[in-house]
Order: structure tokens, then sequence, then C-alpha cells
């Protein structure tokens, strides 16, 4: 097997872990996290009552299971939208919950099958979102409300750690987790001058949405059949 020299570019606490499985397959791993997540203040708990719960990020149900006013959550339905999702929520004292194929399109899909029309579902995410659940369910007659819970805050630069791997020629690959956290990284490679660098690398995405900004780089593109990490890291092993 190959051993390569790969930049995980996602946020604490799914990093490490990603880091965990890929340095247990022999690889070498160097995390630089462009993005820090920030729970966001919510108030006064939002006014049922609801049909279920959707999630599109895991980061919204940990932020969720952390806090007293939106307990009484747990004992509705949570739909999410992959399956590692789906873990971070039964982790976090969801019960009743319900996969989808990892993207929002799935998500909507199933919860149009699943929840009855004129029926009211809330959706937990953060400030900046890549689809609107809403006007997906739109045309099911589903309602959708949307709580913010947290932030994600760009990195202002690279770690001096990823500077020298991509000034030395010295990464092999770089898996992408969001169209975001894709963006933030060619804007920063800009910023240094290191768009040669980065072109010359293996970019593995978890969906075409995310590989667009690279794309649009001139990179070549690795995407996952699906839109998940167990489809990615094998993809990374071909």
């Amino acid at each position: 097997m190959t051993i390569l020299r790969i930049l995980l570019t996602r946020p604490e606490p799914d990093a490490a872990r990603t880091a965990a499985l890929l340095t247990a397959l022999g690889h070498r791993v160097l995390i630089d996290s462009l993005i820090t997540i920030e729970p966001v203040a919510i108030g006064k708990p939002p006014a049922g009552p609801f049909a279920a719960v959707a999630v599109t990020s895991a980061n919204a149900v940990r932020v969720a299971g952390g806090l007293d006013q939106l307990a009484f959550l747990r004992s509705l339905p949570l739909y999410a939208v992959g399956g590692h999702t789906g873990e971070t929520a039964r982790a976090a004292g969801f019960s009743n919950v319900i996969t989808a194929d990892g993207d929002a399109a799935a998500l909507a899909r199933l919860l149009a099958s699943r929840i009855k029309p004129a029926a009211r579902v809330l959706h937990l995410a953060g400030e900046e979102r890549a689809r609107d659940l809403a006007v997906l369910l739109a045309p099911a007659g589903i309602a959708v409300e949307t709580v913010v819970l947290y932030r994600a805050r760009p990195a202002a630069e690279f770690s001096a750690a990823t500077m020298a791997t991509l000034s030395s020629a010295s990464l092999d690959a770089v898996l992408h987790y969001s169209p975001r956290s894709a963006a933030i990284f060619i804007a920063l490679a800009e910023q240094k001058g290191l768009e040669a660098e980065v072109i010359g690398l293996r970019h593995l995405c978890l969906s075409e949405a995310v590989a667009t900004p690279l794309v649009a780089l001139g990179a070549k593109v690795e995407i996952a059949p699906q839109p998940e990490e167990a489809a990615l890291v094998d993809l990374l092993q071909s």
C-alpha cells in the first residue's frame, strides 16, 4: 500500500476523528482546520409543535445536544443528512434517528416521503448553508423553521506546517468536505502565491458542490461516488 501525505482542513472534532482513521490505514496526516465552529446564542426555544427535527450538519446537532432549552426536541424523530450526522445525533441524546443518503436533496426527499403536508419541521443549522431546506420542501407542502446554532469562522492563514509542506511539495493529497472550506483553502493558497503547488495535488471531494471551487482554479478533482466519508476514504485508497 502506498503511504500518502494528506492534509485535512475540516473543523474539529471531526478532523481528529478522520485523522485517526487515516493514520490507522498507514497514512501521514496533517490537520489544519480552516474553519472554527462557534456556537450562536438562540434566546428562547422555538415554538412547536414540530413533526420532526432535521439536521444537515453534525456541528448543529452537537451544539443542540448541549442546550437545555432544546432538550424537548429529543423526543421527536430526527432526520439526519448522512451517517456521520446520524451517529452524532445519537451521541447527543436523540434516540429516533432516521438517516438520508448524504446531501440536502436526499434529506428533503426522505422528509417528503415520511412527513405529511402542512406539518412543520425544525431545521437545526449553521449561519451559512449550501442548500435551503425550506425551498427544497416547499413543493411537498412542508413548512420549515430554521434555527441557527453555530457560525463557521474562516482561518486567516494557513498554519506554518501547512505552508512548509505546500512550499516544499511534500504533500500528496487534500481531503475536502465542504464547499466553503474548499473555497477558503483556495483563497489562502492564492494569498500566498501557491496556486501551482495546489493544482498539482490530488484533491478528493465529498461531492460535486465541494469540488466546484477547485475546478474553477484548474485543479484535478476526484469526487466520492456517495457523499459519505467512507466513500471518500475508499477513493483515496484506489
